[in-house]
């Protein structure tokens, strides 16, 4: 209230921004006559002009930079290291100043040559009011734009800016599909303007089909990857700019601080970032961290146990579910039964505490879980999770903690192998890193407070191109499912046969399959979208505006295609030649065009039946738990200005209703005697709904702070581990550091053995512990160091550490004495690292407890985990300088080569399973993935197949297939 009255006084904020900007867009709208005197050749002279531009003003700068971040990743000294950073930190600053200044200036000639790039490539010329999303998009702030308004399109312009820079751009989606076509629209405008554009698809499928980058001469084999060419990792993360998800993204960020050498690494510097559907990735997807997770200890048969026990358990009498928190908990009774079933006589003794997990896992999978609405069983036996928010399938993610395994006893296929996090960071933090962020999406506004709060993102509203005439009707309540389903099918008929497109809203695969077995009995045409039709998503979406259409979705979340009204006209055609059996990629133009033709003048003439029917109609068959998502599927229908309507249809027996507000609207309905098919529509019922969706969304909200909170305590031992990692694979000569890591343990053995008064010292136990772990000479007795102070005990030591050391150097050669040092290094690092991300899990499960002892159960983490750093880092250091002068090289037999396979769960990360050998034939291809004949190839140059497979993947030609599941 008291914001309102603000405004009223002080007026809008957003409101004078906008207004300030209009003058930009009239100074871009005038440079659009000397843009279209350009030649093609003379748009990407321009382009190169403004790169040496904006690259010309931060040279020094840049170098500066460079130098010290090549400074610091040598330098061990942890406070000249703080300070380097700091440095390096001002200088970014200074280098972000100096090139906004210059990208500001050249903003009106370079928007207006990406809008005549548009125009010449797409045929698209971004109006006035996408001009101003691009501006705000440049500027880091949130873009709301409306459904529909084109920001695709939008994202080009400060895409092209920041390209300029020549630090990378990324444009950052909820899907493969988006990213994957976006580059293929997008990509003509990026290629007139002379610049490079590439995508990163999910590995789990196909590796060697993640990366691509934009190529209009390149011809695909398969037409859906038209004008892309397959390309290494790190060459797509070296284009100007970069479309993929936020998920490969986060991933190749952790894979890159696992790599075992610096050459492995794709990624670059996070600079500027556009987040499509900016609310779903760093909102709702927030609640999930990522986790890299490789296999531990094989499944126990415990999970079939208990999942055979808890089938045999009723609702009520044997667990409880509490609805608003979504828990289970098991009663008295329940207790009793998986005792006697286990012959147990208590469950919950010591000698019986690793049952518990087992058990309350089963519970979850089989009260909280719901097969084709949490998750679907693919043919192979595989559980695949459904994500909430777009429906999509989500391969290779897996539950945490044994719920995916329960899951899969549960379900009766095979239990696969329980997980060990490797890596993990939440996407809060990950976006966080970038030098600069901003965000599109039809849906912000709501959240302004949480982008500011986390991000430090504002959201500025975009008026839309055309003013919206879409009607939404109020929500009609209904006492049973039954009779909510039965008026929404009647609805659906009679708008189908009145010539009216349709979209169907639903939450759950099953409610969708129902609906549509429904349909069919009542003989109505209709598409399902959903998790299990993945592959025509697109398609099905794209001719949803076509008259009588009816298309049933699980979810319109962050789906990112447009309806169009009458179909769309392109896609109509390339179906069109697909049933004719005519290969997209070698059709002949003409062909083409006259198909092309055809299904517009179709499209023209069915777009006049729509808009005469009302144009495309949504129906929700329930209210979704937040109103952003609602509104994101009401936003399909009156795109730029089209006629549209859109109705919910709730029951009392509706999830969000029966968790918040049910039995008040129920007692409400019972006082008006409504009958089961009687609907109500009343303020009170408005009111319940609107309450039941804010506190399921501040309840979101609560989860990710917290969520964020114990992440940030990880986050900065993240930061300082993987400094450690680079700076172990970027240093040339880590003797240094390696003997320095052995002086400081023996000057910690020393203290140790000779506390107290001289003749307590224990010479002996120090002899021995010294003898192991630098093998001193043979006459050398503890004799020796009687009489000696600490200093000269520490000093003798450090003399025969350091004979030892060159003998091992002299014996191994100085090369591979250097890889030993980073290999023992990195293996350290690595090995004790999961073990801590482990322990602090486990940590953080049991650490809610603490609060009944009235300590904050944060401030009691934070301590721990600080504690338990402390003897993360003298861990690593201890087992460098135990096993740096005692390790024995194993010189291998030569094996077969290497064949690099995709892996049988789809995962997208993790580390490797164990190779499949297979003897290379001379003529068969070359493991180095170069294309030629292995006799022809490395063979000449005597290498072996591994060999080559190990140059093939260094150059970025072959990419080892990871396996493990997340």
């Amino acid at each position: 209230m008291l914001g309102n009255i603000l405004k009223k006084i002080l007026g809008d904020p957003g409101a004078r921004e906008l207004s300030r900007m209009q003058g930009l867009v009239t100074e871009i709208n005038a440079r659009e006559p000397e843009m279209q005197a350009l030649s093609d050749e003379a748009l990407q002279e321009q382009a190169a002009h403004f790169r040496q531009q904006v690259q010309g003003v931060a040279a020094t700068l840049t170098a500066e930079i460079r130098d010290l971040q090549g400074r610091l990743d040598r330098e061990p000294d942890e406070d000249e290291r703080r300070t380097l950073r700091q440095e390096i930190a001002d200088l970014k600053d200074q280098q972000d100043r100096d090139e906004r200044e210059v990208l500001d200036a050249i903003l009106p000639r370079a928007f207006a040559a990406a809008r005549e790039a548009s125009v010449r490539t797409t045929g698209m010329r971004p109006f006035d009011e996408q001009l101003i999303g691009g501006i705000v998009l440049h500027r880091n702030i949130i873009a709301e734009m409306k459904t529909g308004e084109g920001k695709t399109l939008v994202a080009t312009l400060p895409l092209y800016l920041a390209a300029l820079t020549g630090r990378g751009a990324h444009l950052v989606t909820p899907n493969d599909y988006l990213s994957k076509y976006g580059v293929q629209w997008m990509g003509p405008i990026y290629h007139l303007l002379g610049l490079t554009v590439a995508v990163i698809q999910s590995q789990g499928q196909d590796p060697r089909m993640s990366s691509f980058i934009y190529d209009p001469d390149y011809a695909a084999a398969d037409d859906r990857y038209h004008h892309l060419r397959p390309c290494s990792r790190a060459e797509a993360y070296a284009a100007d700019i970069t479309y993929g998800t936020n998920h490969e993204f986060g991933f190749d960020y952790l894979r890159d601080n696992m790599v075992q050498d610096i050459s492995q690494c794709v990624q670059r510097e996070l600079y500027y970032a556009i987040v499509d559907e900016v609310d779903n990735i760093l909102i709702d997807e927030a609640r999930t961290p990522l986790i890299i997770s490789g296999e531990a200890q094989e499944s126990a048969d415990y999970y079939r146990v208990f999942a055979e026990i808890v089938g045999r358990l009723t609702e009520d009498d044997d667990y409880t579910v509490d609805e608003k928190r979504t828990s289970v908990t098991i009663t008295e009774q329940g207790i009793i039964k998986v005792e006697r079933a286990l012959n147990v006589s208590n469950l919950y003794d010591e000698a019986n505490y690793q049952l518990t997990p087992y058990l309350e896992n089963a519970l979850k999978a089989r009260a909280l879980f719901a097969l084709d609405r949490d998750y679907v069983v693919s043919e192979t036996g595989e559980v695949i999770i459904v994500d909430g928010f777009t429906g999509r399938l989500m391969y290779g993610r897996r539950y945490s903690e044994g719920l995916h395994q329960a899951i899969e006893a549960k379900e009766g296929v095979k239990v696969q192998r329980e997980s060990l996090t490797l890596a993990t960071i939440t996407f809060q933090n990950y976006f966080r890193m970038y030098r600069r962020l901003a965000g599109m999406t039809g849906t912000a506004e709501t959240e302004a407070e949480e982008f500011r709060t986390i991000y430090d993102l504002d959201v500025m509203v975009i008026p839309t191109h055309k003013p919206v005439i879409r009607e939404d009707h109020p929500d009609v309540v209904y006492k049973s499912a039954e009779a909510k389903y039965q008026a929404a099918l009647k609805d659906i008929e009679e708008r189908h046969h009145s010539g009216q497109p349709v979209l169907v809203g639903t939450l759950a695969i099953e409610t969708s399959e129902m609906i549509a077995a429904r349909l069919r009995r009542m003989r109505i045409p209709h598409e399902v979208l959903n998790a299990k039709q993945h592959e025509r998503e697109a398609q099905i979406i794209a001719q949803a505006g076509q008259p009588g259409a009816v298309t049933i979705a699980t979810n319109m979340a962050g789906r990112g295609v447009d309806i169009l009204l009458g179909g769309n006209a392109e896609g109509l055609a390339r179906d069109r030649l697909r049933r004719q059996g005519i290969d997209l990629e070698a059709v002949a133009p003409e062909v083409w065009q006259e198909t092309l033709a055809a299904c517009e003048a179709q499209v023209r003439a069915d777009r006049e039946k729509v808009l005469a029917a009302g144009g495309l109609h949504v129906l929700g068959t329930e209210r979704y738990e937040a109103r952003r998502i609602d509104n994101q599927l009401r936003g399909r229908a009156g795109r730029q200005g089209d006629p549209g309507s859109s109705r919910f249809y709730v029951s009392l027996e509706d999830d969000l209703m029966l968790r918040f507000g049910g039995p008040t609207v129920a007692r409400l309905m019972e006082r008006l005697g409504a009958d089961q098919d009687v609907p109500i529509e009343h303020n009170m019922v408005t009111k319940a709904i609107s309450s039941a969706q804010m506190r399921v969304e501040g309840h979101n909200f609560d989860m990710r702070k917290h969520l964020l909170e114990y992440d940030d305590v990880v986050n900065q031992q993240r930061q300082v581990i993987y400094e450690q990692r680079r700076l172990i694979l970027t240093e040339a000569d880590l003797r240094p550091v390696a003997y320095d890591i052995l002086l400081e343990e023996i000057e910690g053995w020393v203290e140790q053995h000779t506390q107290g008064y001289e003749e307590d010292w224990r010479l002996e136990e120090l002899h021995q512990q010294v003898d192991r772990m630098v093998h001193l000479p043979v006459e050398h007795t503890p004799d020796a160091w009687l009489g000696r102070s600490r200093d000269q005990i520490t000093a003798d030591i450090a003399e025969h550490a350091r004979a030892t050391y060159d003998d091992r150097e002299r014996e191994l050669t100085p090369e591979m004495m250097r890889q030993v040092e980073r290999s023992l290094m990195l293996r350290a690092i690595d090995r004790h690292w999961v073990t801590h991300l482990t322990n602090l899990d486990e940590l953080r499960e049991g650490i809610g407890l603490r609060a009944v002892g009235q300590r904050n159960p944060l401030v009691e983490y934070k301590r721990e985990a600080f504690d338990e750093f402390g003897d993360l880092l003298q861990e690593i250091r201890s087992e460098v300088a135990s096993m740096l002068l005692n390790v024995r090289l194993a010189r291998p037999e030569p094996r077969p080569a290497v064949r690099v396979l995709p892996t049988s769960s789809g995962g997208q990360s993790g580390s490797a399973e164990p190779m499949h050998h297979a003897k290379i034939g001379r003529n068969a291809p070359c493991p180095c993935g170069s294309g030629k004949k292995y006799k022809q190839c490395c063979l000449a140059e005597n290498l072996t197949p591994e060999e080559a497979l190990a140059k093939g993947i260094k150059e970025g030609r072959v990419q080892r297939a990871p396996a493990a599941r997340r």
